[in-house]
C-alpha cells in the first residue's frame, strides 16, 4: 500500500477555483505522479458561486465528475445541458472530441467535486454523456457502484475495464473490499478520517494498491 498525503498533491489557486491534483495536470507536473493504471486524473475542485471553466475541448479521455457539495451547470457540444447537484455523477466520453463548460450553478454557494479522468480502452469514438444519481443511502455503510465497463447494478457506462465505487461510513463503521488478484485500487478520501491497514487517512489522503 502506497499512501498519497493531501498536503503531497499539486495545488492551484485562482481566486475563482481551488484545485488539488493528485497527478500531474495544467501547470503542476510531476513525473512520478502521471497517473496510476488506467487512473491518469483525479482533481478536487471547489468552484467559487457563479464561476467555473468556459468552454474548452478534449479527445479521447472518459471524464467523470462526482458532485459532493453544490451544483454543476453543465453544457456541451452534444447538445446537452444539466445542472447535477450533490450525489449526482456525470460521464462524459471525449472520444473524436468534445467541446464543454463546466459553471457553479449557485449564486451564492461554491461547488465542490471530483473530477476524474479515465484512459479508455478504445481510442477516437463517438462521443456522448450520460448521469446518474446516487442516494445516501445506496451508500451508507456499503459500496456502491457508480461507474463500470457493462454499466452493472444501474451504473454508468465507462469505456475501460474498471469500476468507481463509493460509501458513506458511520462512526466506527468497518468495510471491506478483496482485490483480486491483477487488480489495482485507488482509494481517495473525500471527508472525515479512516483507518486502512492500520493507518490513518484524512480528507484528501488516498492511498494506492498494486
Amino acid at each position: 500500500m502506497q499512501i498519497r498525503r493531501s498536503q503531497e498533491r499539486g495545488h492551484a489557486y485562482r481566486g475563482w477555483l481551488d484545485s488539488y491534483h493528485s497527478f500531474s495536470f495544467a501547470n503542476y507536473y510531476d513525473a512520478n505522479w502521471m497517473g496510476f493504471s488506467v487512473l491518469r486524473v483525479i482533481n478536487e475542485d471547489v468552484i467559487a458561486p457563479a464561476q467555473g471553466f468556459g468552454t474548452h475541448s478534449h479527445d479521447n479521455m472518459e471524464i467523470i465528475t462526482y458532485v459532493l457539495q453544490g451544483e454543476l451547470a453543465h453544457k456541451d457540444s452534444m447538445g446537452n445541458t444539466e445542472t447535477i447537484k450533490q450525489g449526482h455523477v456525470q460521464r462524459m466520453t471525449a472520444g473524436t472530441g468534445v467541446s464543454h463548460s463546466e459553471f457553479n450553478a449557485s449564486d451564492s454557494t461554491p461547488v465542490h467535486l471530483l473530477q476524474i479522468w479515465i484512459v479508455p480502452n478504445q481510442q477516437n469514438l463517438p462521443p456522448s454523456y450520460e448521469d446518474g444519481f446516487f442516494t445516501d443511502a445506496q451508500k451508507q455503510n456499503q459500496w456502491c457502484l457508480l461507474a463500470s465497463e457493462n454499466a452493472e447494478a444501474g451504473s454508468l457506462r465507462v469505456h475501460q475495464d474498471m469500476q468507481l465505487l463509493v460509501s458513506k461510513l458511520d462512526e466506527r463503521k468497518t468495510l471491506n473490499y478483496v482485490l483480486k488478484e491483477g487488480r489495482s485500487a485507488y482509494l481517495q478520501v473525500t471527508s472525515g478520517s479512516l483507518e486502512i491497514n492500520q493507518q490513518q487517512l484524512n480528507a484528501g489522503d488516498a492511498a494506492m494498491f498494486d
